[in-house]
Order: structure tokens, then C-alpha cells, then sequence
């Protein structure tokens, strides 16, 4: 209360979450030769990535390939919602162009800086990309 007898609001920031605690996020095209393999891999990779490195997967969330802004996407805005609640330390992603493709790197961009302004960090899982990533440090 203040002197003057009204209630006081309280912003409240959401409570810095667990530095293991991670969601894996899918969003891989469905192949006609082999449906559903693209997303079986990014999640082998993932849940390998996440035990090599300490992470619990909090959630697993999917989304279909095809609509270029993550935005847009049910499975990214659970992402966000995470986030914002401060509920999850990082996102793990196969590849970059599993949050946005390449023709739409800006959606991309947007979404990772968001991320990482709500003090969660993009983690790739691809291989490739992990020895990249181990290299520059």
C-alpha cells in the first residue's frame, strides 16, 4: 500500500528458469518418399544433443514445414509463450532454417534476437553446426 492507502502494482518479471531447462522445437518437411523421417532425425538429434550437453527437454513442440514466418506457426508461438514466461533457458533447433528458410532470413533474425532479449539462447543440433559452434570458442 502507499501512504495515500491504495494498493501498490508490482511488475513482476518472470523467474529465471532453469539453465538446463529446453524445449526442442521440430519444423521439417514431410518428404514424399519418406514422410515423417526429416522430423524423426532433428528429434534423435536433439534429445542426443540436449543429454551430451546437460539440457532437459521441458517440451517437445512441431510444426509443419511450409509457412515461412515462425510467427505465424502454432508450434512457434508455444515457443514464445515458454519464453516469455521465462519457463524454459534455450530452444534447440536442427538447423536454422528450421525457425525460418533462407529466402526468409529476416523472420529469422527477428525471431532469434527476440529470443534472446527474453534471455533464451538458440542452440543448433546438426552436427555440422555443433562443430562450427564448438570451433569459434
Amino acid at each position: 500500500m502507499s501512504s495515500a492507502g491504495t494498493p501498490q502494482e508490482h511488475a513482476v518479471s518472470p523467474a529465471a528458469p532453469d539453465p538446463a531447462a529446453t524445449v526442442l522445437y521440430v519444423c521439417a518437411d514431410r518428404g514424399t518418399m519418406m514422410p515423417g523421417l526429416a522430423a524423426k532425425r532433428a528429434q534423435e538429434e536433439g534429445r542426443a544433443f540436449a543429454q551430451e550437453h546437460g539440457l532437459v527437454i521441458a517440451e517437445v513442440i512441431t510444426d509443419e514445414f511450409g509457412e515461412p514466418d515462425p510467427a505465424r506457426r502454432d508450434g512457434w508461438q508455444r515457443v514464445r509463450a515458454l519464453a516469455a514466461a521465462g519457463a524454459v533457458a534455450s530452444v534447440l533447433v536442427r538447423w536454422p532454417a528450421a525457425i525460418a528458410p533462407e529466402s526468409s532470413s529476416e523472420y529469422r533474425y527477428r525471431e532469434s534476437r527476440w529470443l534472446q532479449e527474453h534471455g533464451v539462447r538458440v542452440r543448433y543440433t546438426w552436427a555440422p553446426l555443433v562443430a562450427l559452434e564448438k570451433g569459434a570458442r
